[in-house]
């Protein structure tokens, strides 16, 4: 199995999980199916690939990498695995502003 992302027509990112990274990424770019995300953001391209060693493990990487912000998946996209840590703190400082400490 395989996580994949696919970069859109209009600069979005597709998540999506396959057996097959190519024959997907033919199908989005035929436009299969009116009601997927990728039907009106065509042309798509394969940006990045990653392979799990089964089916629940993918689906959770899947639901991990939609989750992340655009910054981060660009780090991941472009290798940059260093900073995918200080994003990640990043975000978490982000989420923490503004929740004031209680006192014992």
């Amino acid at each position: 199995m395989h996580v994949y992302i696919c970069r859109c027509n209009d600069d979005s990112y597709y998540i999506g999980v396959t057996n097959d990274a190519e024959r997907r990424i033919v199908e989005h770019d035929e436009g299969i199916d009116p009601s997927c995300y990728t039907f009106t953001r065509r042309p798509v391209k394969l940006v990045f690939v990653e392979e799990c060693i089964d089916p629940l493990e993918a689906i959770a990487r899947e639901k991990q990498l939609k989750g992340w912000s655009r910054k981060k998946k660009e780090a991941l996209i472009n290798g940059n695995y260093g900073k995918l840590k200080e994003l990640s703190r990043n975000n978490q400082g982000s989420k923490l502003e503004g929740i004031k400490k209680k006192s014992p």
